[in-house]
């Protein structure tokens, strides 16, 4: 074995006497000061006669060869003779090899050496062990001895029973031993580490290097960079040493290896059965590398597996974690960059194979696919185009184009290869959005089957939210209509559906006339076909605003034509449309369900059709949709129509969290709308807080499609006005109208913005305004003819009107409620008609009309409308209590009217000091004429004078 010394020359001047010092300085390394030092301060007991050990322990490549080496410089410094020996794995077989390494460092020139075999046993044992510890022994009566071993653990076995035999023979001598040895190395000797270091050893583990550390061995300024080359080596001297060469410019450590570092490590990993193997499948794997992956990846039993595994976490070659993968970055890509392409590609391919046999997510499997390049893997073109679909709607586009390229690589159909050009479109568009128009293109010149073109096309326009990436679907959806234009109306009838549809739920201004877009292509004969005429009649008749019937008419049939959902396990025999969920597609378009829910809300035989058609198997179009979300909000607004207030909440909230988690909240228009609909219920519950803190959330700015901008300004003024901000709501609710206008959309129940408006305008003092809106809510709901819009304005009439028109325009409103699920717009009419009565001094009328708004209101959970009747029912029952100052029973207010009309005051003038109609103050003053026993006011100051009289006696 090679004999490591410390060249020394004699110091006459030290206070030892004949120590030795170095003949060169000590070399620094950065970051190991704190290590050196615990070394030094054991370097006072030695000196002092008294034994001293420790242990240097570290993985691979973290310095303890040059910590060893620059404490032996110290310490001969310091007046040691240092000896070093170093044990080799390829000399562990060698008997007696570091002890002699040991006996020659201590030999003193000019004197006649023991016999080689005098020291390797087992001839004679025990006089080998005395002759070793002599040899220490006679070394110590020259001066203080620096024994060190370096890779103690590769020491052959003879050498460390030498160690251990000296180990309590030294306790009184000036001796300081340190051992190194590599962490969780496992033993294959008879002798364990602890039993050589002579007494109790001071353990000193060799940890990764800081930012500063490692900003030193690599030459850089501490920093951003300096960090990342830290995280990626974990600190380590010699991995940071191979890297430097290698940080080019612009380079990411991250993603940086050493062919030598993998080369090595691979060599030191054979030494342990089944190591290589595991090491391979383990870089192959990265952050999937739990155990039965590795396992089988490796071609290894679990048994063997997992002693491997064993031995490689304890090295800290692998992490000590469920998912064991590499230490390092730089370690796992040295490891890679090992491997012939070839193989590494191969190995790949299995791991993604695994992966999706274990059900990983998808991007896990086509992050092992990206990797497999020229290995064809037909099955992975639909795990590349989902985890590019959630990558474009999760705001990374990078990745996304990168899985679609590669999907391109496969063997690929002519109707597959469109699908990947126009999702790969998408991806670039958000990147480079020539390059994306040009991929479209391409898809055109690709389309050679119509149907699966057509189907393509369509379920692009169904999967993007709206905005610019609306209009690239749009796009790319006309040319291919153009380019199917030859097969006739059938062949391209619901592709151009769609378009439409799209077209007119992505402009900020009005869409095409659907009638002569319809004209076009008469007569439709396929059932698709008719399907979407019925829907797109439906269509227009909400944004004319002409016929409530005829809409749900054209509805329903499109219901009753829509297919049921696919069965599974007949796939062979559907087209590429039914193989995705039947024909149910256009009541998924935002556009169309949100027009669609608001129409069949109130028709709950519809509405429970509408719902089944929605809940298929498969994952919507829309990735932010979460599976289950359009039947489960459609129900949600149905129950809101109907009053349920609390139940409908309960939809929304736990739809709201889905899309949260999908971070759709604030971007997707179903999301929107679903956040939109929760507010505006939080508003009738009285729960202000939770809807100011929602609303506040959300992108008013972004937000600006037809329904989600629309929608949004609607909720907010009424919060706005509930909460006592009433000029801001007022401005919403008016803008919210100005946009419907924009759109022309005159449906009048898609948000009831005049009725709120009108309400808002009374409280600002604006009576015009609010007779305005009104007289235009009737005018659009009269047109219109449901009872729910129609019960609405009839209710913001009475408010505007006065007296006799106002009573008859809230009765007609009540009866018109009664015959729709609107209950909570039949409470609120309840509650205005109630009010009406009390202050006209009808009582009676009064308190029964306001019973039933307080409980209708209750059952609605509407706490704010609930509390209004309430108050009004209150002062309705105080009203009838006789004012106890007089005898004829004259309530309180009709005292009181007659009194100032006793005083002189006109009607008019009594209706404006008390806030009254002059028809109240009428009604009021004959019922005081007719209990007081007068024709009229010209008898009225005398008969209260007379009862006055009565009451003084």
């Amino acid at each position: 074995m090679k004999v490591l010394t410390v060249d020394t020359e004699v110091n006459p001047e030290h206070p030892l006497g004949g120590a030795s010092v170095p003949k060169r300085p000590v070399p620094r390394l950065p970051g190991r000061e704190p290590e050196l030092s615990r070394l030094t301060s054991l370097f006072p007991a030695a000196l002092g006669g008294r034994a001293a050990s420790a242990v240097l322990v570290g993985e691979f490549g973290m310095g303890k060869t040059a910590t060893l080496h620059a404490a032996a410089a110290l310490a001969a410094d310091a007046g040691f003779t240092v000896a070093i020996a170093t044990g080799s794995r390829l000399e562990s077989h060698l008997a007696g090899g570091v002890a002699r390494q040991l006996a020659d460092a201590l030999a003193v020139p000019g004197t006649p050496r023991p016999p080689t075999g005098d020291l390797c046993g087992p001839a004679g044992e025990s006089e080998a062990l005395d002759l070793f510890f002599r040899i220490v022994r006679e070394a110590t009566g020259r001066g203080p001895l620096f024994l060190g071993i370096d890779n103690v653990h590769l020491a052959d076995a003879w050498s460390m029973r030498c160690l251990a035999y000296i180990r309590h023979r030294v306790l009184d001598l000036p001796v300081l031993i340190v051992l190194t040895s590599l962490i969780g190395h496992p033993p294959h000797n008879e002798v364990a580490l602890l039993e050589m270091a002579g007494c109790t050893p001071a353990t000193i583990t060799l940890n990764g290097l800081g930012d500063a550390g490692a900003a030193e061995i690599l030459g850089l300024a501490p920093g951003e960079l300096a960090t990342a080359c830290r995280e990626a080596t974990g600190g380590n001297p010699y991995l940071l040493q191979a890297l430097r060469p290698r940080l080019l410019p612009g380079a990411d450590p991250h993603e940086l290896g050493s062919s030598l570092i993998g080369q090595v490590l691979h060599t030191r990993m054979q030494e342990f059965p089944h190591a290589p193997a595991i090491l391979h499948a383990a870089a192959i794997l990265g952050e999937d590398a739990d155990f039965d992956l590795l396992a089988r990846l490796a071609g290894v039993d679990e048994l063997d597996a997992l002693q491997a595994i064993d031995t490689m976490v304890r090295l800290h070659v692998l992490s000590n974690s469920d998912r064991p993968a590499l230490t390092y970055s730089f370690a796992r890509n040295s490891v890679l960059k090992d491997m012939p392409r070839t193989t590494r590609a191969v190995n790949h391919a299995r791991a993604a194979k695994l992966l999706a046999e274990t059900g990983a997510p998808p991007e896990r499997v086509a992050a092992h696919l990206l990797e497999a390049t020229s290995i064809r893997i037909p099955w992975g073109v639909d795990v590349l185009r989902l985890s590019a679909r959630n990558a474009v709607f999760s705001g990374r586009p990078e990745p996304a184009a990168a899985y679609l390229r590669r999907a391109l690589e496969e063997r690929l159909t002519s109707g597959a290869r469109v699908a990947v050009l126009l999702q790969l479109a998408h991806a670039e568009f958000q990147l480079d959005p020539p390059a994306a128009a040009m991929r479209v293109r391409e898809a055109v010149d690709t389309v050679g089957n119509r149907e699966t073109a057509a189907f393509i096309a369509t379920a692009m326009l169904l999967s993007l939210c709206g905005g610019q990436d609306a209009r690239l679907a749009i796009s790319a959806a006309g040319q291919i209509a153009a380019r199917l234009d030859a097969g006739g109306p059938d062949a391209v009838w619901p592709l151009l559906c769609m378009t439409y549809l799209a077209e007119a739920g992505s402009r900020l201004g009005p869409p095409p006339e659907f009638r002569d877009f319809e004209e076009q292509w008469a007569p439709l004969t396929d059932p698709a076909a008719q399907r979407s005429r019925s829907a797109l009649l439906a269509l227009d008749a909400v944004r004319s605003g002409e016929s409530a019937q005829e809409a749900v008419g054209h509805f329903a049939d499109a219901l009753s034509l829509t297919a049921a959902p696919p069965r599974a396990g007949d796939s062979a025999t559907r087209s590429p449309r039914e193989q995705v969920g039947g024909d149910g597609d256009l009541f998924e378009q935002h556009y169309f369900f949100t027009l669609a829910t608001a129409v069949l809300a109130d028709e709950p035989a519809h509405i429970d059709r509408l719902c089944r058609v929605l809940d298929v198997e498969r994952e919507p179009w829309d990735v932010h949709v979460p599976h289950g979300a359009l039947p489960t909000l459609a129900r949600g607004i149905a129950l809101q129509a109907s009053g349920d207030l609390q139940r409908a909440s309960v939809h929304f909230e736990s739809l709201l969290r889905r899309f949260d988690e999908r971070g759709g909240t604030t971007t997707c228009p179903v999301g929107v709308l679903c956040a939109a609909k929760l507010v505006e219920c939080w508003v009738d519950l009285g729960r202000f807080e939770a809807a100011t803190s929602l609303l506040d959330r959300m992108d008013f700015v972004a937000s600006q499609g037809l329904f989600t901008h629309t929608y949004l300004l609607y909720a907010r003024g009424r919060l706005r006005v509930a909460t006592g901000y009433t000029r801001f709501g007022f401005e919403d609710l008016l803008s919210c109208g100005r946009r419907l206008a924009h759109h022309g959309m005159r449906f009048p129940g898609f948000v009831p913005w005049r009725a709120h408006a009108a309400r808002a305008a009374l409280a600002l003092g604006q009576a015009d305004d609010a007779v305005r809106l009104a007289e235009e809510d009737i005018t659009a709901s009269a047109r219109w003819g449901a009872p729910r819009p129609l019960g609405t304005a009839l209710t913001t009439l009475g408010l505007v009107r006065e007296d006799d028109e106002a009573e008859r325009a809230l009765n007609k409103a009540i009866t018109t409620l009664r015959s729709s699920p609107a209950r909570l717009q039949l409470a609120t009419a309840l509650t205005e008609l109630g009010t009406l009565h009390a202050r006209h001094g009808q009582s009676e009328k009064a308190i029964e009309t306001l019973r039933q708004a307080v409980e209708l209101s209750e059952h609605c959970g509407a706490r704010p409308l609930a509390r209004r009747a309430a108050e009004e029912l209150r002062s309705a029952r105080r009203a009838l209590t006789p004012a106890k100052d007089n005898e004829h029973g004259l309530t309180r207010q009709e005292n009181r009217i007659a009194v100032m009309a006793a005083q002189g005051l006109t009607n008019r003038e009594i209706a404006t000091a008390l806030h009254l109609t002059r028809r109240t103050v009428e009604l009021h003053l004959s019922g005081a004429y007719r209990k007081l026993g007068i024709p009229g006011r010209a008898e009225l100051g005398g008969a209260l004078a007379k009862s006055h009289r009565a009451d003084a006696r």
